[in-house]
């Protein structure tokens, strides 16, 4: 069985990695843009922001089904990488008032140290099966070693083989492109930090040509109409899909779409997600509509919906009514946002090693195993999320270690103050 690789993916308030994070609540005021009013909405009392903490869980949730299941009307449903690249530049630009290679510098410490954790285990298991990335037929020579570093520092997207071991073995030979699948994010997230402080200047001077500049660049390159061969091809194409939705975030954070009548942006945003549904439309894929295959409809519906989810962003501090039962669980899913993307797809296929022992238990008889093989992709439903709460255990540490916060191992309620030594009075 095969997954589609997707991305899905990503404050230091309760722990939240600040790399696919909001913050410590949603300050929407800040510097006006030249063609906004002088008047800007009161900004939002600190603290975190509950409805953003929401929206990332269902994110990486939803990122989870659809690797297990492949439905492409997931992707139409909840546009999870549009929104989880739009909370992560909304604190960029709240983090954007320090300066700017201070804020590279912090993300990047907090990016990497899971991603080596990863690569350390990933990489090895890929030497051991027997690849060489001097001989992969995917790569140039030499280049294949040198892509190496970007398991390191992710400028591309880290080197991997399509394909791996042999048919009957105890993995699908894709394993190692389905485990390295959600690294896409990871560039795409690290090309958006370094181009941050220049897209911000944009975006302040001239906003809405920064908004719609993403959509129009994906229609050049992520139509055909501009070929850029190899991997900078794909990169130059996540970057201007999901482009338009990192400065939703700018806009979100600095009050632009809340001095915007709603129905306008609405409106506004209703007619770019029609257009995204009928180029979907007409160009279909093997899995039907699925807009991680059509970068121009997934860009323009991710957008839209991004929008609107932001403009009707309400200021929950505490989640209210009957969401407040789940204030742990959203809480642990935003403290270990890394975690949880980074492994999921890994721990997919571990569930498939499990249910496949199912079949040599004792008591199976032939009706069981078709009942089984019916149910296998629920049953995988259920099984990745107690993989999934061990790898939080095992490896979920490393992101307050690389965030410089003490460490817990499963984070589902706010992080203590430390409390400082007073001083002796003289």
């Amino acid at each position: 069985m095969t997954y589609t690789p997707q991305g899905p993916g990503p404050g230091p308030a309760t722990g939240t990695p600040d790399w696919v994070a909001e913050g410590r609540g949603t300050h929407r005021a800040g510097p006006v843009p030249p063609e906004a009013p002088d008047t800007a909405p009161a900004a939002r009392a600190p603290g975190r922001d509950r409805y953003l903490d929401l929206l990332r869980t269902l994110a990486l949730g939803r990122v989870v089904v659809y690797h297990i299941y492949g439905w492409a009307w997931l992707t139409i449903v909840f546009p999870s990488m549009g929104v989880m690249f739009a909370l992560a530049g909304a604190l960029m630009a709240r983090s954007l008032k320090r300066p700017a290679w201070g804020v590279i510098k912090g993300r990047l410490r907090r990016l990497l140290p899971p991603l080596w954790v990863f690569g350390a285990v990933i990489v090895p298991l890929m030497f051991l099966a027997g690849w060489n990335p001097g001989d992969d037929p995917n790569q140039v020579g030499d280049w294949g070693w040198i892509k190496l570093l970007n398991w390191f520092v992710p400028f591309g997207t880290p080197v991997f083989p399509m394909s791996l071991g042999h048919e009957n073995g105890l993995l699908d030979v894709t394993w190692a492109m389905q485990a390295a699948g959600p690294l896409w994010y990871l560039r795409a997230y690290l090309w958006f930090v370094i181009a941050s402080p220049l897209l911000l200047w944009a975006f302040r001077r001239a906003p809405w040509v920064t908004l719609l500049a993403p959509l129009a660049l994906t229609a050049v390159v992520g139509t055909g109409l501009v070929d850029i061969p190899g991997s900078t091809g794909y990169a130059v194409r996540d970057f201007a899909v999901f482009a338009g939705c990192w400065v939703l975030g700018f806009a979100h954070q600095d009050g632009v779409l809340a001095r915007l009548p709603r129905y306008i942006t609405v409106s506004v945003a209703a007619l770019i997600m029609s257009f995204g549904l009928w180029w979907a439309s007409g160009h279909p894929t093997d899995n039907g509509m699925d807009l991680n295959e059509i970068p121009l409809a997934q860009a323009t519906w991710s957008f839209g919906a991004v929008a609107i989810l932001l403009v009707y962003a309400p200021s929950w501090q505490r989640l209210p009514g009957r969401l407040a039962r789940f204030d742990k669980v959203i809480t642990l899913f935003n403290n270990r946002a890394v975690t949880i993307y980074l492994w999921h797809n890994t721990l997919i296929m571990g569930t498939i090693l499990i249910i496949d022992k199912f079949y040599d238990l004792p008591f199976m008889d032939e009706g069981s195993m078709r009942v089984l093989t019916a149910t296998f992709q629920l049953w995988m439903l259920i099984l990745v999320w107690p993989l999934i709460a061990l790898m939080i255990l095992a490896v979920g540490w490393v992101e307050d270690l690389a965030a410089g916060r003490r460490l817990r191992l499963w984070p589902t309620g706010p992080e203590r103050q430390r409390s400082r030594p007073r001083r002796a009075k003289r």
